[in-house]
C-alpha cells in the first residue's frame, strides 16, 4: 500500500498546491503538513480528515490498496451459484476493478420454474434471452419474451419471472448496482 503521506504530497501536486495553501484549508501549520508529506509525523484521523476535505475527496481514498485489475474473465474462471431456497443459477461475467456499476450475469432458469419470490430494490435490469421463454411480470403487467428478445426495467418496479416452458431458459442479465 502506498503510503498516506506519499498520497497526500502527490494530491496537493496535481492540485497545483503550495503547503501554504493546503495550511490555509485545512488550518493545519505549514510545518506539520511538511513533516507528514515527509513521512516524519503520525498523523490523527481528524487531521486526516480535514485534508480529505481540502481535496474534496472521500478519506477512504487514503485506505486503498494499489488495486489488481482483472478486466477479463474466461469461460474456466466463471462459478455457476445459486442462490438461497432457488433453482436458478446464475454465473457472474463481470470483470474486478473498483466502483463498477454493473454486475453482468448468465442466469439459467429451469424447465416449469413458477413465478418466483416478488423483488423490488434500487437499480436498474436488463435481460437478452439466449434460450428458452421467459415470463416477466412487472407491476401488474406481463412480458413473454422468447430467444432474441430483451427487457430493462428500473429494480424499483415490482419484478418476478417465470419459465413456463418444458427446457431451460438461458439469459444474459446486466444489473445495477453491482450486489455481488
Amino acid at each position: 500500500m502506498e503510503n498516506i503521506h506519499k498520497k497526500i504530497k502527490n494530491l496537493r501536486l496535481e492540485n497545483e498546491m503550495t503547503l501554504k495553501d493546503l495550511s490555509e484549508k485545512t488550518e493545519l501549520s505549514v510545518s506539520f503538513l511538511s513533516q507528514i508529506e515527509r513521512g516524519s509525523s503520525s498523523l490523527a484521523i481528524t487531521s486526516l480528515k480535514k485534508i480529505s476535505d481540502a481535496f474534496r475527496i472521500n478519506i477512504s481514498y487514503f485506505f486503498e490498496e494499489i488495486e489488481q485489475h482483472n478486466y477479463a474473465l474466461h469461460k474456466e474462471e466463471q462459478r455457476p451459484f445459486k442462490l438461497e431456497g432457488s433453482d436458478v443459477t446464475h454465473v457472474r461475467l463481470a470483470g474486478e476493478f473498483s466502483d463498477r456499476r454493473m454486475e453482468p450475469m448468465m442466469v439459467t432458469i429451469p424447465p416449469n420454474e413458477i413465478f418466483v419470490e416478488r423483488y423490488s430494490h434500487p437499480g436498474e435490469e436488463f435481460y437478452y434471452v439466449l434460450k428458452g421463454i421467459v415470463i416477466f411480470r412487472i407491476e401488474d403487467k406481463e412480458y413473454i419474451l422468447k430467444k432474441g428478445d430483451s427487457i430493462h426495467f428500473p429494480s424499483e418496479k415490482v419484478h418476478q419471472w417465470k419459465n413456463p416452458a418444458n427446457e431451460e431458459t438461458v439469459l444474459i442479465s446486466v444489473l445495477t448496482p453491482v450486489i455481488f
